[in-house]
């Protein structure tokens, strides 16, 4: 948490890092706030690597793959839109044997803003030309940023449980599951109830 929240503060005074780097400056700090008197004599920088390079390994969410297959076969194309790298991200794909074309995945990287900034979702949805265009997401924070400026809002509690709508609002599509959520998209897409 304390990661993300530095990169949303650092983009919205536009001084976007990546996440590798913020993670990397925030590292001590985040051991002496969880009630370490002294990190540097307890971690290293070897450590930092080690724990980056675990994120390298990180498993898909459950339903994942069904839930791009069953939007890919309702004749959608799905993307990905991240704050993380697009190599690593990219890589969790390809590890997890999802399909996930390189073209189709975009990181806040790329234009130097991080998410909810709406500046960050704004050139995502204008590649749409028009077209409808759904966010699905694990965060409700996400969802609900991308929903404000202009998607269709989907969310699935894979991550999260909780949806907290007073604080993000609802949105068009909301799940237990992944594919679950998939198919209530392809519902609402064709105007059926969702």
């Amino acid at each position: 948490v304390e990661v993300t929240s530095n990169i949303t503060y650092l983009s919205i005074q536009g001084r976007y890092k990546r996440f590798y780097d913020i993670f990397r400056s925030l590292f001590y700090r985040m051991l002496f706030m969880a009630g370490v008197p002294e990190p540097r004599e307890l971690a290293t920088d070897d450590d930092i690597t080690f724990i980056m390079d675990r994120f390298l390994e990180l498993e898909a969410r459950p339903g994942i793959k069904e839930c791009f297959a069953l939007l890919r076969g309702a004749g959608f194309t799905v993307w990905a839109f991240t704050a993380g790298d697009a190599k690593r991200v990219g890589g969790y794909f390809e590890r997890n044997g999802i399909e996930m074309p390189a073209e189709n995945l975009r990181s806040c990287d790329a234009d130097g803003i991080g998410k909810p900034d709406p500046r960050a979702y704004q050139p995502v949805l204008e590649s749409f030309n028009g077209e409808e265009a759904w966010f699905a997401a694990a965060h409700m924070w996400d969802a609900s940023a991308a929903k404000g400026c202009g998607f269709r809002g989907a969310w699935c509690a894979v991550y999260e449980g909780e949806p907290c709508t007073d604080l993000f609002g609802e949105m068009d599509v909301m799940a237990t599951e992944l594919p679950e959520m998939a198919r209530k998209i392809i519902a609402a897409s064709e105007g059926q109830e969702a």
